[in-house]
């Protein structure tokens, strides 16, 4: 008889030194992923030439480290450190887009954050990591489009359609793939020290 284990078990919210090593693996890793991606993504550019704004639709890839990161520690905090972390080491190996990474990693890091708070670091289900991925992605779609406004050539509908694609992405790239990945991650055994270690067996939604 096999036993299916929920994704509402207790939570402790004290960061231990394997959630901290764990985080900051993540997050590194991550930001050496970025600091690729950053220069790679740009061989793509000829897919959105039509209509530029839809180029957000790759945005997923400077999102998932926060959708990630909570997923795997599952403590507060989880989400805003790996994000912002992550843009640092970017930054530092060097990001064309100078230090303003900092702010967006805190900025998409506290979509996530925001989510799995409103479940009090409770569930973790493929509906609560999509919805942290569509968060990330709309408040860096945002800050990217408003705050920051990076694209003085968009107009107003123009800029929505950019937020729009970045939140689709984060919803499929940070939300979707950060879960299937925490899954398979957990299927080998990596996860044994961690609070994620049973998320192969926990109900997609649960």
């Amino acid at each position: 008889m096999s036993t299916t284990f929920t994704a509402a078990s207790p939570v402790r919210h004290t960061w231990r030194v394997v959630d901290i090593v764990v985080a900051s693996v993540i997050a590194v890793a991550s930001g050496i992923i970025f600091w690729g991606w950053n220069t790679t993504h740009h061989l793509l550019d000829f897919l959105f030439l039509a209509f530029p704004p839809s180029s957000a639709l790759l945005a997923g890839m400077w999102l998932f480290p926060a959708v990630l990161g909570a997923l795997v520690i599952r403590k507060p905090g989880a989400a805003l450190f790996c994000e912002m972390v992550a843009a640092v080491v970017s930054s530092l190996l060097g990001s064309e887009y100078g230090w303003t990474v900092w702010v967006s990693g805190l900025v998409q890091g506290l979509g996530a954050e925001l989510v799995v708070a409103l479940f009090l670091y409770r569930r973790w289900s493929l509906p609560v990591a999509l919805l942290a991925g569509l968060l990330t992605g709309i408040f860096g779609g945002v800050n990217d489009a408003f705050i920051f406004a990076w694209f003085p050539d968009y107009t107003s509908a123009m800029k929505l359609v950019y937020v729009v694609s970045m939140a689709v992405s984060g919803l499929v790239i940070a939300g979707l793939g950060s879960w299937a990945l925490t899954r398979a991650l957990s299927r080998t055994g990596a996860l044994a020290a961690l609070a994620s270690r049973r998320a192969a067996q926990e109900r997609a939604f649960g």
